[in-house]
This record gives structure tokens, C-alpha cells and sequence, in this order.
């Protein structure tokens, strides 16, 4: 649970748990480079390791974190298992796209007045007496 947002008193419009745990997946430039790749298309371990330069174990961790927030999918080749290939979770990639879209939308944006500092202190009535 995200202890610093009160859900009670500001609903996020999105499932900020799974939006972070996606994200923090993301920040690790590596893995953000192996996401963009498959955004080109299904790809296996070895050649996302050729593009990246990456040795093939580390590809498999990464890879292994992808997979674990559900950002991508892995397929056996049914001929010979010994191929694995990799591709984009898509209905995953439209929930990211979605919660990034209602999560970053100005229209959440409320006017609000601050409760504390010296703004807090101007009584209502006063401004209306100041302005006479």
C-alpha cells in the first residue's frame, strides 16, 4: 500500500500499486531498452542480447523481472523447446498506456485552497471588507 496518498480522501484513478511496481520494473535503463526492442516485435533471449550487448544470463534477469509484473509474455517454440521467444504483453501495455493517461490527465487538477501558511489565515469576510 502506498502510505503517503490516502486513497479514502483522494481515490486515485488508477491501481497505483501495480502502476509502481510496473514503473520501478521500467526505471532500470536495461530493461527499458530490452522492453523498447520488443516493442519491434517478438525477439528471443540471444538476440536481444546481440542488440544490447548484453551476456545472454543477464538478458534472463531482466527478462525474468518483465515477465514477473506481467509486461511480457514468453512462448516455447512448439517445435524445438529449447527456443524461448518474447513479446510485449498487450493487454498489459494498454493498462500502462490507460493508467498513464487518467493518472497524468490535467483535468484532475482541482482548485483547492491551502489549509496552512498565510493564505490560511485571510478570514473571508475580511477580504470582502479590505476590497471596500
Amino acid at each position: 500500500m502506498l502510505n503517503y496518498i490516502s486513497e479514502e480522501t483522494h481515490p486515485a484513478p488508477v491501481n497505483l500499486e501495480l502502476l509502481t511496481e510496473r514503473l520501478k520494473v521500467l526505471a532500470e535503463p536495461k530493461r527499458l531498452l530490452i522492453f523498447n526492442l520488443l516493442m519491434e516485435g517478438v525477439q528471443c533471449n540471444c538476440e536481444l542480447g546481440d542488440s544490447l550487448q548484453i551476456p545472454p544470463n543477464l538478458i534472463s534477469h531482466h527478462l525474468s523481472k518483465l515477465r514477473a509484473v506481467g509486461l511480457v509474455n514468453v512462448e516455447r517454440d512448439a517445435v524445438d523447446s529449447r527456443w524461448v521467444y518474447y513479446s510485449i504483453n498487450r493487454a498489459a501495455l494498454e493498462e500502462l498506456n490507460a493508467a498513464f493517461g487518467a493518472f497524468f490527465d490535467p483535468n484532475r487538477i482541482q482548485p483547492r485552497q491551502p489549509k496552512c501558511g498565510p493564505q490560511a489565515l485571510v478570514i473571508p469576510s475580511e477580504i470582502s471588507v479590505a476590497k471596500k
